[in-house]
Protein backbone atom coordinates (compact mmCIF):
# COMPACT_ATOMS: atom_id res chain seq x y z
CA UNK A 1 0.00 0.00 0.00
CA UNK A 2 1.29 3.42 -0.92
CA UNK A 3 1.73 5.88 1.94
CA UNK A 4 -0.16 8.82 0.44
CA UNK A 5 0.62 11.07 3.43
CA UNK A 6 3.98 12.00 1.88
CA UNK A 7 4.92 12.72 -1.72
CA UNK A 8 7.79 10.21 -1.82
CA UNK A 9 5.85 7.69 -3.92
CA UNK A 10 5.64 10.24 -6.75
CA UNK A 11 9.43 10.33 -7.22
CA UNK A 12 9.42 6.92 -8.90
CA UNK A 13 6.07 7.24 -10.62
CA UNK A 14 5.03 7.98 -14.18
CA UNK A 15 6.28 11.19 -15.87
CA UNK A 16 3.29 13.25 -14.69
CA UNK A 17 3.71 12.04 -11.10
CA UNK A 18 7.42 12.90 -11.20
CA UNK A 19 6.58 16.37 -12.53
CA UNK A 20 3.93 16.78 -9.80
CA UNK A 21 6.52 15.82 -7.18
CA UNK A 22 8.96 18.37 -8.59
CA UNK A 23 6.35 21.15 -8.72
CA UNK A 24 5.01 20.54 -5.22
CA UNK A 25 8.40 20.07 -3.54
CA UNK A 26 10.24 22.91 -5.30
CA UNK A 27 7.40 25.28 -4.43
CA UNK A 28 7.14 23.80 -0.91
CA UNK A 29 3.37 23.63 -1.22
CA UNK A 30 2.69 20.83 1.27
CA UNK A 31 5.54 22.01 3.49
CA UNK A 32 4.02 25.50 3.71
CA UNK A 33 0.61 24.00 4.50
CA UNK A 34 1.94 21.46 7.01
CA UNK A 35 -0.06 22.83 9.94
CA UNK A 36 -3.21 21.76 8.05
CA UNK A 37 -2.13 18.12 7.50
CA UNK A 38 -2.18 18.37 3.68
CA UNK A 39 -2.51 15.26 1.52
CA UNK A 40 -2.38 15.11 -2.26
CA UNK A 41 -5.58 13.33 -3.31
CA UNK A 42 -7.35 12.72 -6.59
CA UNK A 43 -6.42 10.98 -9.80
CA UNK A 44 -2.73 11.77 -10.26
CA UNK A 45 -1.60 9.84 -7.15
CA UNK A 46 -3.43 6.69 -8.31
CA UNK A 47 -2.49 6.95 -12.00
CA UNK A 48 -5.93 7.51 -13.53
CA UNK A 49 -5.43 11.14 -14.46
CA UNK A 50 -6.19 12.63 -17.84
CA UNK A 51 -4.58 15.54 -19.65
CA UNK A 52 -6.33 18.31 -17.72
CA UNK A 53 -6.32 16.67 -14.27
CA UNK A 54 -5.34 19.02 -11.47
CA UNK A 55 -3.43 18.50 -8.25
CA UNK A 56 -5.97 18.25 -5.42
CA UNK A 57 -4.56 19.00 -2.00
CA UNK A 58 -6.90 18.38 0.91
CA UNK A 59 -6.37 20.13 4.23
CA UNK A 60 -7.78 20.06 7.75
CA UNK A 61 -8.42 23.41 9.38
CA UNK A 62 -9.56 23.98 12.93
CA UNK A 63 -9.99 27.71 12.38
CA UNK A 64 -11.36 28.61 8.96
CA UNK A 65 -10.16 32.22 9.11
CA UNK A 66 -6.59 31.13 9.91
CA UNK A 67 -6.68 28.70 6.98
CA UNK A 68 -7.98 31.34 4.55
CA UNK A 69 -5.37 33.82 5.78
CA UNK A 70 -2.52 31.31 5.38
CA UNK A 71 -3.56 30.10 1.92
CA UNK A 72 -4.12 33.65 0.74
CA UNK A 73 -0.76 34.85 2.06
CA UNK A 74 1.02 31.95 0.36
CA UNK A 75 -0.59 32.14 -3.07
CA UNK A 76 -2.21 35.58 -3.50
CA UNK A 77 0.55 36.75 -5.84
CA UNK A 78 -0.26 33.98 -8.31
CA UNK A 79 -2.22 35.70 -11.13
CA UNK A 80 -4.68 32.80 -11.27
CA UNK A 81 -5.34 32.69 -7.52
CA UNK A 82 -8.92 32.65 -6.28
CA UNK A 83 -10.41 31.44 -3.02
CA UNK A 84 -14.00 30.86 -1.97
CA UNK A 85 -16.02 29.57 0.92
CA UNK A 86 -18.73 27.07 0.11
CA UNK A 87 -20.68 24.12 1.49
CA UNK A 88 -19.69 20.60 0.38
CA UNK A 89 -21.61 17.59 1.68
CA UNK A 90 -23.22 19.86 4.27
CA UNK A 91 -19.83 21.00 5.64
CA UNK A 92 -18.19 24.41 5.54
CA UNK A 93 -15.39 24.26 3.00
CA UNK A 94 -12.73 26.52 1.57
CA UNK A 95 -11.47 26.02 -1.97
CA UNK A 96 -8.47 27.83 -3.46
CA UNK A 97 -7.36 27.48 -7.06
CA UNK A 98 -4.26 28.66 -8.90
CA UNK A 99 -1.62 27.45 -11.34
CA UNK A 100 1.92 26.31 -10.65
CA UNK A 101 4.19 25.26 -13.48
CA UNK A 102 2.20 22.87 -15.69
CA UNK A 103 -0.50 22.19 -13.10
CA UNK A 104 -3.79 23.59 -11.96
CA UNK A 105 -3.79 23.35 -8.17
CA UNK A 106 -6.84 23.03 -5.95
CA UNK A 107 -6.48 23.37 -2.21
CA UNK A 108 -9.56 22.09 -0.44
CA UNK A 109 -10.00 22.61 3.28
CA UNK A 110 -12.60 21.42 5.78
CA UNK A 111 -12.84 21.15 9.54
CA UNK A 112 -12.50 17.38 9.12
CA UNK A 113 -9.21 15.48 9.51
CA UNK A 114 -7.78 14.88 6.03
CA UNK A 115 -7.96 11.08 6.24
CA UNK A 116 -11.65 11.38 7.17
CA UNK A 117 -12.50 13.57 4.18
CA UNK A 118 -14.37 11.96 1.31
CA UNK A 119 -11.68 12.89 -1.22
CA UNK A 120 -9.13 10.82 0.68
CA UNK A 121 -11.55 7.95 1.37
CA UNK A 122 -12.55 7.80 -2.30
CA UNK A 123 -8.91 7.80 -3.43
CA UNK A 124 -7.99 4.95 -1.07
CA UNK A 125 -10.99 2.85 -2.12
CA UNK A 126 -10.33 3.56 -5.80
CA UNK A 127 -6.67 2.64 -5.32
CA UNK A 128 -7.62 -0.68 -3.70
CA UNK A 129 -10.07 -1.40 -6.51
CA UNK A 130 -7.39 -0.63 -9.10
CA UNK A 131 -4.94 -2.93 -7.32
CA UNK A 132 -7.52 -5.73 -7.36
CA UNK A 133 -8.17 -5.39 -11.11
CA UNK A 134 -6.01 -5.64 -14.21
CA UNK A 135 -4.61 -2.68 -16.11
CA UNK A 136 -7.46 -2.92 -18.63
CA UNK A 137 -9.84 -1.75 -15.88
CA UNK A 138 -7.61 1.28 -15.17
CA UNK A 139 -7.50 2.14 -18.87
CA UNK A 140 -11.32 1.88 -19.08
CA UNK A 141 -11.61 4.34 -16.16
CA UNK A 142 -9.29 6.75 -18.00
CA UNK A 143 -11.30 6.36 -21.21
CA UNK A 144 -14.56 7.15 -19.39
CA UNK A 145 -12.91 10.19 -17.83
CA UNK A 146 -11.71 11.34 -21.26
CA UNK A 147 -15.33 11.02 -22.39
CA UNK A 148 -16.51 13.40 -19.68
CA UNK A 149 -17.15 11.18 -16.66
CA UNK A 150 -16.03 12.34 -13.24
CA UNK A 151 -13.90 9.80 -11.38
CA UNK A 152 -16.50 8.32 -9.02
CA UNK A 153 -19.19 7.95 -11.72
CA UNK A 154 -16.59 6.23 -13.94
CA UNK A 155 -15.92 3.69 -11.19
CA UNK A 156 -19.66 3.38 -10.62
CA UNK A 157 -20.22 2.63 -14.29
CA UNK A 158 -17.62 -0.14 -14.44
CA UNK A 159 -18.54 -1.61 -11.05
CA UNK A 160 -22.28 -1.59 -11.74
CA UNK A 161 -23.14 0.74 -8.87
CA UNK A 162 -26.82 1.61 -9.09
CA UNK A 163 -27.61 4.96 -7.47
CA UNK A 164 -24.99 7.39 -6.12
CA UNK A 165 -21.39 6.32 -6.82
CA UNK A 166 -20.02 8.93 -4.39
CA UNK A 167 -21.89 7.28 -1.52
CA UNK A 168 -21.75 3.71 -2.75
CA UNK A 169 -17.96 3.79 -3.20
CA UNK A 170 -17.53 4.67 0.47
CA UNK A 171 -19.21 1.34 1.35
CA UNK A 172 -17.70 -0.69 -1.49
CA UNK A 173 -16.13 -3.99 -0.41
CA UNK A 174 -13.19 -5.33 -2.39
Amino acid sequence: MIHFETLDYLKDGNPKQILAYKTLTENKVLENLSEFNPILAGTIPINIDIENSDLDIICYWKNKCDFIEKVTSLFKDNPYFKIEETIVNGKESVIANFKLDAFEIEIFGQNIPTKDQNAYKHMIIEYKILMSKNDDFRLKIIKLKQNGYKTEPAFGELLGLKTDPYTELLDFKI
